[in-house]
Parts: structure tokens; sequence; C-alpha cells
């Protein structure tokens, strides 16, 4: 394609592997942890900025594009979404926080680069906040067309429930996704990806694949694992099993902590924590334990042959656990990637000065 990509927030790369994936060249990714380096250059094979977002300038950005004229310039990126997720309503100020501002500093490269296409990931409740809809605003004042909508993963064969907000602009014409591939007749389930993986105990490894691993358990969390049924909840356990804010009025609306999964529907969707079994819906349909590193990542559609770790003694579960949990997935890159190629194509043949008029 006569086009590059360059994705802002990359981590370890999903979505910068799912655009790949789609056909869209990738020629560099941005972020300020050092520890996303490997996989990345790894995967993607593009260069890795390694750089604080908001000591990038857009001449340097735009250096990585490249050179012909004529090439579409492709600006992608999702800004880590916690200030903006429903979990973090009663952070005191949050709007002060250094991450809220993220946002902003993606808006000022997009300024500085003038890309002819710019597509943003995040928690759907980002679309309630005044940053982005002031980010919006500046994107059609500087003569782009934007369409954005919340997605359900499931709809696009992805086997979770994850909800997260897609936004697509182009300087070239109307752009949107894809339309939906599967149905809630045909939606991929947890039993499907992730069904044929061999058994694994509560904190053991599995001899042929180091990655398979997950947490221990405590005595009574084995006991709680154990007393619980698939898309059930806590009210299933004995009253010396509950915890005492489960007990509380206000501990009564986490019903999805310490759950177990059901085989026959998508996962629940898969945070930094789904090693965890109190942190969320992450237990197993069956085996008394909480997900393994190999299962969220085949449920974040990563392949089987991903470079996460350059060697085994790098396989750490809580470190790895944010990295997975943070990355797009990359079949939902796919999808952005395929309407951004298909967006292109529709446009074949025209020139820049056609197509910004």
């Amino acid at each position: 394609m006569n086009a590059s990509a360059i994705d802002l927030f990359c981590g370890i790369g999903g979505l910068s592997y799912g655009l790949k994936k789609a056909g869209i060249p990738i020629v560099a990714g941005v972020d300020l942890d050092k520890a996303c380096q490997y996989a990345y250059e790894q995967n993607v094979q593009a260069d890795f900025i390694l750089k604080d977002i908001s000591k990038v300038k857009g001449s340097e950005i735009n250096k990585k594009y490249w050179s012909d004229d004529e090439q579409v310039k492709i600006l992608a990126g999702c800004a880590p979404c916690q200030p903006f997720s429903t979990h973090s309503n009663k952070i005191k100020n949050k709007e002060k926080t250094k991450r809220w501002r993220l946002i902003s500093e993606f808006k000022r490269i997009v300024k500085e680069t003038k890309p002819d296409i710019v597509t943003m990931e995040n928690v759907p409740n980002l679309a309630n906040q005044r940053i982005f809809k002031n980010f919006v605003a500046f994107l059609k004042l500087n003569g782009y067309f934007v369409s954005y909508s919340n997605v359900y993963c499931p709809d696009y064969g992805i086997p979770q429930k994850r909800r997260r907000l897609v936004l697509l602009a182009s300087k070239h014409g109307e752009i949107s996704l894809i339309p939906k591939t599967h149905s809630e007749e045909n939606y991929v389930t947890l039993k499907q990806a992730i069904g044929h993986l061999p058994p694994v105990g509560a904190g053991e490894i599995c001899e042929s694949d180091p990655f398979h691993r997950t947490t221990k358990l405590s005595d009574i969390n084995l006991r709680r694992m154990k007393a619980s049924k698939p898309n059930g909840t806590w009210l299933d356990w004995d009253d010396e099993l509950k915890l005492a804010c489960h007990k509380k009025k206000t501990g009564m609306t986490y019903k999805a902590v310490y759950g177990r999964m059901s085989w026959n529907e998508p996962s629940s969707t898969i945070t930094t924590q789904f090693y965890n079994f109190g942190t969320g819906r992450f237990g197993h349909p069956e085996q008394n334990r909480a997900l393994t590193l190999r299962e969220a990542a085949i449920l974040q559609t990563f392949p089987k042959d991903y470079k996460f770790y350059e060697s085994e003694k790098a396989i750490f579960i809580k470190r790895l656990g944010v990295y997975i949990g943070n990355a797009v997935p990359i079949d939902l890159g796919f999808v952005i990637g395929k309407s951004i190629k298909l967006h292109i194509e529709g446009y074949h043949g025209k020139t820049k000065q056609t197509i910004h008029l």
C-alpha cells in the first residue's frame, strides 16, 4: 500500500500488529515503557521510539513516515484508558492527572504532523468526556471526516465481551468501520478459543508451554473457587466463605468478582488483573484456578507464536498481565486496519489535491 502508519502508546504492539495483519505498513511505535520494546520490535518489526509522548515532536514523527509525497500518512493510538474508565469515576480531580492529558498530547501531534487518517481506540466512557468532544471538534475543524462508535468485540469474532470506543477520521472523505462479521448465534465462545489447551493447576506451569501458567490460590480462595459455578456469583457460597465487604450494601453490586466463566459464551473482558480470581470473572469454567497468561493472550487474539519475552526467565505474571490486559486485541486492530485499507482503496488513483478538497 502507498501508506505508512505510526502507533502512539504502542505497548507490546496489539494495535500495530492488527493493522499490519490487515495490510497497513507500520513504520514506528511510540511508548515510554522500555520493557515493551522487545515484543514490539520482534513482532511488528518496526522502530520503537522510547519516549514520553509529551516529549515527542511532530517533526520527529514525520521523519519516520515514508518520504513519498503521495503516500497516505496514518496516525493511530490508544492512550492509557484508566482515567476514562467508569471505575475511575470516584477519583477526585482526575482531569488534572497526567494520564488524563494524554489525549491532548495526541491532539497536539495530529496538529503538528497533519496525517491523512487518524484512529483512536479507548474505553466507551471516553465519548462522554469533554476532552474527547473537544478532540472530535478539533478534527472536524481541521478538515477531517469523523466517525466513532462503541464496538462490542464478539460482533467481530473476538472471544471476549470487551466494549471499546473506536474513532476513525480521514481527510479523504467519509470513513467508518466495516460491518459486523458475527451475531449472537455464532459468537466465538470461550470453549472454542481455549478449550483445546492442556489442564494446568493453580500455580503450576505447563511442561509444553511455559506461558501457560497462572498464580497460586490461598486455601480460602481455593475453597471459594470450588464453591463457584459458571456464571454464578459469590451468593452461591456458604456464609463462611463470603468476604466482609460482600455482606455490606455497597458490596452487593460487585457480583462478578470471584466468578467462574462459562464455556458457552465469550469470556469476560480481559483486564490487567485477569490472573487474579478475586478481581473479576476470571475463574476457569472447570479447573480450580484463574486464567493463565496463554489463555488471556488467546482471548486478546494474540497468535501462538507472538514473542512476549526474550527468555523464559523473563516471564513475570504480573508484568505480562499488565501488557496483555492493556493491549488492543489484535483482531480489533485488524478490523480497524481493514476499514482504513478499504477506505484508502476507495480513493485509489485520486491525487492529494483532489482528496483534500
